[in-house]
């Protein structure tokens, strides 16, 4: 079977696909100018956006180079960051305690800086933009929220305070006054002075943990190796736990982990909760110490097997001066709470009586820039 040839165009028909070839190119011409003219001025819209936003924003590529940055970024890290690797232009952050804010100083001068830092990933999978808000006024009104509440708190136990106040300074005046008394026998009078050593020193202890209470906030802040500092706890608790017959058993999960914290405050608030575990511990009992990573927090956990703590006394435990101890001042556990919310963590507890207690006590793990962008990807 033969195919049958297309007849030949004549010069007419040629003429008018010609024409109606260069009217279809016109108007694509047409088409595509005005299509780049929209593009140029959506990029004039973004570059006066991304200029007048207070937010900083960095959009890397996919290998985590920078790409464009705007104007308050730059006022922040400096300019000349294009084609630069964020991972080394996030160093100039600082980690705080609370996970996703950072700390820096402009590059142009001026005090430091807090700054949230978030990183979102493009639709598109090449690259990433980095967002950046000076939160430095809004974590200094929570500061002080928190601080005005502690005042608050303060104002509410001045009652409570005085009592607390005068009793032992009572007892170690009576007892200082009866060691002016001649006929007093040697044997009894060294009695009298430890027992008035022993109410000022209670009272020094009371006046202490007031003040700690008071100041709420943690002074300064270090990395501080998480199983480094459970060592040093069980080297001082352990042997007080071994005069007394009992067990002390201590874990670190947490490997290399550092957290931000004022380590002395730290310190003394786990110090508080294991000396109260071994204080309501009874002998051939059992006290242990854990500290292991949970949701971006470090929880140490202080477990014993005492006689447990009333279902009626717990809601009180951490209200200040509220205590079931003697010689305790009752502050103890409120300063333990402070020092975890003021490290973005908190403190519970449970128990059972006649089967022990539990303490949980959390602090948010600091984050760079760099962890973010690492974590996203």
């Amino acid at each position: 079977m033969t195919e049958t040839a297309s007849p030949p165009l004549d010069a007419a028909q040629l003429a008018a696909a010609f024409e109606q070839f260069n009217r279809v190119s016109a108007e694509l011409t047409e088409a595509y100018s005005g299509l780049q003219g929209q593009v140029t001025q959506l990029n004039e819209r973004l570059s006066v956006l991304m200029t007048a936003l207070p937010a900083g924003v960095v959009v890397l590529d996919r290998d985590g180079g920078v790409v464009q940055v705007n104007r308050a970024a730059e006022a922040w890290l400096g300019e000349g960051l294009e084609g630069q690797s964020w991972l080394m232009t996030s160093t100039a952050f600082t980690a705080t305690e609370t996970p996703g804010e950072m700390e820096i100083t402009p590059a142009i001068g001026g005090e430091p800086r807090r700054v949230s830092v978030s990183s979102t990933a493009l639709d598109s999978g090449d690259g990433s933009i980095v967002l950046m808000h000076d939160v430095t006024d809004t974590h200094r009104m929570q500061r002080e929220a928190e601080r005005n509440s502690r005042l608050a708190a303060m104002g509410e136990m001045v009652a409570g305070l005085a009592h607390q106040l005068r009793t032992p300074l009572s007892a170690a005046m009576l007892y200082t006054s009866n060691l002016g008394k001649p006929q007093l026998p040697e044997s009894e009078r060294s009695r009298v002075a430890d027992r008035a050593v022993e109410r000022l020193r209670h009272l020094e202890r009371l006046i202490r943990d007031m003040l700690l209470f008071a100041r709420g906030d943690c002074l300064g802040r270090e990395p501080v190796p998480v199983c480094q500092m459970v060592d040093e706890l069980a080297h001082t608790l352990e042997p007080i736990a071994r005069e007394r017959g009992i067990a002390f058993e201590y874990a670190c999960d947490c490997g290399q982990t550092e957290v931000v914290a004022d380590r002395k405050a730290l310190v003394g608030a786990l110090t508080n909760l294991l000396e109260n575990a071994l204080q309501f511990t009874p002998a051939e009992g059992r006290v242990q110490l854990h500290a292991a990573i949970e949701d971006r927090h470090v929880c140490f956990t202080v477990a014993d097997t005492g006689k447990g703590i009333p279902a009626d006394q717990q809601d009180r435990l951490f209200e200040p001066f509220f205590t079931t101890r003697a010689e305790g001042t009752g502050l103890g556990l409120a300063i333990a709470r402070g020092v975890a919310r003021a490290h973005g963590g908190e403190i519970d507890l449970t128990s059972l009586e006649g089967e022990g207690t539990t303490f949980r006590l959390s602090v948010a793990m600091a984050t760079s820039g760099a962890e973010d962008e690492h974590d996203h990807e």
